[in-house]
């Protein structure tokens, strides 16, 4: 018999290598010539690091501007020309300063991720054509703000100044200079691994549903996602409506919705099911049964097959980059549901 073990950390207890381990000992005390294949997955936050080494990467140190500033010892993991960048240990919560009582000392209005994308910078340095990068367990409400700045854009007030670190800074955003932008960015592969759909702005945003975590009182709550609205406006600015609709695209759409819909994977054009048609993700996405388009998720459809075949093209972006190229006014679908989202937005 042989058994695939692909467990998540065990939050607070184990790391998922640990819980792979553990899971292959108590198999093997039952049936001793069982073959198990361990395989520990994450779903983008604290802990991704720990299952890109146990899945074979190799780690690299690197020392990055912590959430407030101050320097912190971060590392991302590479294997051939894929690296894995963990947000939680250059701008997360665990990285923040701690008090006397051993609490991090939260600010969720000055918190940056710019050692996240010193992350990055350093990946590319490190010969990376593909970065997985795991956003959760962060400590800022930025917007990705600092990480632009780590990699070369500059954020500037009404006087032409460089704005300072955090999301409450973000509301005297007046333009987006990417002249210096890093140039391998255009030849590099992201994506975006994450175990929840939320937006950039409103309700369901990232300042209101994740801004108390990272110690926002209501009146900050309110302070950041106008902060980052500015950002979105200004951004669509430098780059043109694909990034106002970039801010849109993870936000909730009902199930019902989808499961009408057509597979793009079965739409003229589209792309054969051998890379991004793909129904093994952990690689991309996280742990398949941790995203909210994964087969493990879409119990809407009729089988696990059929989600399968519904959702393999738009699982590696999330479901929402080619889907919302169905929308009124958006592209219709191609090929592009399969590599990059058809109205030339983003790779998630």
């Amino acid at each position: 018999m042989r058994i695939v073990v692909a467990p998540d950390k065990f939050k607070g207890s184990l790391e998922a290598p640990d819980v792979a381990a553990a899971l292959e000992e108590g198999i093997h005390s039952v049936d001793p010539t069982a073959e198990v294949v361990r395989l520990p997955v994450a779903d983008g936050g604290e802990g991704t690091l720990e299952a890109a080494l146990g899945a074979g990467f190799v780690p690299s140190p690197v020392t990055v501007t912590g959430p407030v500033g101050e320097p912190v010892e971060a590392e991302f993991a590479l294997r051939d020309r894929t690296a894995v960048v963990e947000m939680a240990l250059a701008s997360g919560l665990a990285a923040l300063p701690v008090d006397e009582t051993g609490q991090p000392v939260l600010d969720a209005g000055g918190a940056t991720s710019r050692g996240t994308g010193e992350l990055v910078r350093a990946a590319l340095d490190a010969g990376a054509e593909r970065v997985v990068l795991g956003v959760g367990g962060s400590a800022c409400t930025d917007g990705g703000a600092g990480l632009l700045q780590a990699l070369g854009a500059r954020l500037l007030d009404a006087v032409g100044e460089e704005l300072g670190r955090g999301g409450t800074a973000l509301a005297g955003l007046s333009r987006v200079d990417l002249t210096d932008l890093d140039p391998r960015l255009a030849g590099t592969e992201f994506v975006l691994a994450a175990d929840v759909d939320h937006p950039l702005l409103g309700e369901r945003g990232a300042a209101a549903v994740f801004g108390p975590q990272k110690g926002a009182d209501p009146d900050q709550v309110r302070a950041l996602d106008a902060a980052l609205t500015v950002l979105r406006d200004r951004l669509a600015d430098a780059l043109g409506d694909g990034a106002a609709r970039a801010a849109e695209a993870p936000g909730p759409v009902p199930p019902a919705a989808w499961a009408s819909r057509p597979s793009p994977c079965s739409a003229p054009g589209a792309a054969p099911a051998s890379r991004w048609c793909s129904s093994s993700s952990a690689s991309r996405t996280g742990s398949p049964a941790r995203t909210s388009w994964s087969p493990a998720r879409a119990a809407w459809t009729s089988s696990p097959s059929a989600a399968r075949r519904r959702w393999a093209c738009w699982r590696p972006h999330g479901p929402r980059a080619c889907p919302r190229s169905r929308s009124a006014g958006g592209p219709p679908w191609s090929r592009a549901c399969c590599t990059r989202p058809a109205s030339g937005g983003p790779m998630l």
